[in-house]
């Protein structure tokens, strides 16, 4: 297995310096300075993406300044206010959205260049806190009353995906045509993120929430407990990942994207939970300093 590792590793750094180099020789050559130039300053890549990504996308990131000893910078948060952000005039190379919805409105607006690609797919269950102390056994006791409840603001994907999954509730007899108005009832905060989502469960602040699998992260989850929703319920999210127009490092955007969707990328983000959409190869995860 090792062995296997080591290869997958070398083949993945062998294509991103073969693809650099290509890049490198294509770029126009420069004049010949009749002074001594400044040093060129290394590129740096932009990559704006949801906070359920940070996790995974923070180890890929440091494979990939690994094997390109380039530097990638990441802007983490609801894909909404991302999109938001680059419709104000935010720079970034690469949109990686929780949802097609958001990058589909980028698109609209004017932001993606070029097709986009589906990276990674995610489930939704409930978390409560370790104590549990509303004795949440199911998604249906969501819609209890005084059970508090937290989410997130409407547009932002994670609170899209439970108001999807609170109507498909709401259309089975079982659950009651006024689930989702029952369950809405009981939200005592919309947060930002879904990251400020799990915390507020953390803290005690709420006695559940709706979240990714993959927001169970191994320091959040000694504070949860999680309960699971069936797959008739559960709404599965897509992330796509895309070029941003104008973006100043498209070729290392293309980079990135290559290793996202490698088997060692699809096997970073199945360690973090994430369901791949391709063939897998593991490698030991980065050790701490």
């Amino acid at each position: 297995m090792r062995s296997h590792v080591t290869v997958a590793r070398v083949a993945l750094a062998l294509a991103l310096t073969c693809l650099l180099l290509v890049l490198a020789l294509m770029a126009p050559a420069a004049a010949t300075p009749t002074v001594a130039a400044p040093a060129a300053q290394s590129p740096t890549l932009t990559v704006f993406a949801a906070a359920s990504l940070t996790d995974a996308f923070k180890e890929i990131g440091a494979i990939f300044e690994t094997n390109t000893g380039l530097s990638v910078t990441f802007n983490f948060g609801a894909s909404s206010q991302l999109r938001t952000q680059l419709e104000q005039g935010a720079q970034a190379d690469l949109f990686a959205s929780a949802d097609q919805v958001q990058l589909d409105r980028a698109r609209a607006s004017g932001l993606i260049a070029g097709p986009d690609t589906t990276f990674a797919v995610n489930r939704l269950v409930v978390i409560t806190p370790k104590s549990n102390p509303a004795n949440i056994q199911s998604a249906a006791d969501l819609a209890r009353p005084g059970v508090r409840f937290v989410t997130a603001a409407p547009e932002v994907p994670i609170g899209m995906y439970t108001q999807t999954m609170f109507d498909r509730m709401s259309q089975i007899d079982a659950f009651g045509s006024d689930f989702k108005a029952r369950a809405n009832a009981n939200i005592v905060s919309r947060e930002p993120n879904v990251r400020q989502v799990v915390a507020k469960v953390q803290l005690g602040e709420a006695d559940a929430a709706v979240v990714y699998l993959t927001d169970v992260t191994p320091q959040a989850a000694p504070d949860l407990q999680v309960v699971a929703i069936p797959d008739d319920l559960n709404t599965i999210a897509t992330y796509p990942i895309a070029l941003v127009t104008g973006a100043s490092q498209a070729e290392l955007g293309e980079v990135f994207i290559t290793l996202v969707t490698s088997p060692i990328g699809q096997g970073v983000l199945q360690r973090w939970s994430f369901t791949p959409v391709g063939p897998t190869a593991l490698v030991p995860a980065p050790q701490a300093e």
